[in-house]
């Protein structure tokens, strides 16, 4: 437990960083998965629609460290592909 003023801050900080980065990380899988469904359906043109909108939540993510820069080009660049092996 928390003793001091600044470590019972610190705790409160902790508990909404993580509520806030656990969201994020939760759109992150949302936009990432509904990628994957409009491929799995077969329709290119709702994929590229969807991807280009996962691209930005990716970035944004990435943006915030809340995943490494290098997570988020692998999974564009895994999406990109799979759109275009369609």
């Amino acid at each position: 437990m928390a003793n001091t003023a600044q470590a019972r801050k610190r705790a409160r900080q902790a508990v909404a960083r993580n509520k806030h980065n656990s969201s994020l990380r939760s759109a992150l899988r949302t936009a990432i998965k509904r990628v994957r469904q409009a491929v799995e359906a077969g329709d290119k043109a709702a994929a590229a629609e969807v991807f280009q909108k996962a691209t930005s939540v990716i970035d944004r993510v990435a943006d915030k460290n809340i995943i490494h820069k290098n997570k988020a080009a692998r999974h564009k660049s895994r999406l990109a592909s799979a759109i275009k092996g369609l």
